[in-house]
């Protein structure tokens, strides 16, 4: 069985874009959920999702526990040996108070991508296979939350463009989330059900084209 781990923000989470008592998707409808069932028994899918996860960055309002970057390593050698690490993040970091141009944030990415080829996570210790994919852009009205993501939509819908060219200077995979999926009406910045499963599905054909050598024993 391979192995895949999903790290990213609330929308990995499975944060709802309608208040719930839990706020949160079940298993089966968030979009490694659907991922886990494409895949069947031949993929690991774990799920490492946080709601206000950044990329690199300290938050003072919601917590250090946000950085993205000091969770990876642990939680990485925690999961190895990985055959495939998916990073989406970045969208926490359009929020005004980080100050953040699109590149900045996107070096924030190649910067986890450095941090796991630093790691022998992968099987027989090689590198796994990373694959960076791009937030949608946020809704051009974000609701209550115009304050805090102040900026935002322009910001967004540069990061795909800065992403690719990351993902091009680490040679790692890219998949652009905004081609198959809008951020919600509701809010402004999360995924509904249906964006789910059809990102789940668009990751599943990513996945797939990667390519993969014989399953081991």
């Amino acid at each position: 069985m391979r192995s895949v781990l999903c790290y990213g923000d609330s929308n990995t989470y499975g944060q709802t874009t309608a208040n719930k008592p839990d706020d949160r998707y079940p298993h089966d409808v968030r979009w490694p959920g659907v991922l886990r069932s494409l895949v069947g028994n031949e993929w690991l899918v774990i799920e490492e999702g946080l709601s206000g996860r950044t990329t690199v960055s300290d938050d003072e309002i919601e917590g250090s526990e946000k950085n993205g970057r000091t969770y990876l390593r642990p939680c990485i050698m925690s999961h190895k040996p990985l055959d495939l690490v998916i990073i989406m993040l970045g969208t926490n970091d359009l929020k005004v108070r980080f100050n953040k141009t699109p590149g900045e944030i996107a070096m924030g990415v190649g910067a986890l991508v450095s941090d796991i080829k630093s790691m022998p996570a992968g099987v027989d210790g090689k590198i796994p296979e990373i694959l960076i994919v791009a937030p949608p852009p946020t809704a051009l009205d974000l609701k209550e939350w115009s304050d805090v993501f102040l900026g935002a939509q322009e910001k967004s819908r540069a990061l795909a463009r800065e992403y690719e060219r990351v993902a091009e200077a680490h040679e790692v995979h890219f998949f652009n989330a905004g081609l198959v999926v809008n951020s919600s009406d509701k809010d402004g910045f999360h995924l509904d059900v249906q964006a789910h499963k059809d990102l789940g599905h668009a990751i599943a054909e990513e996945i797939a084209a990667i390519g993969w050598p014989e399953q081991r024993d």
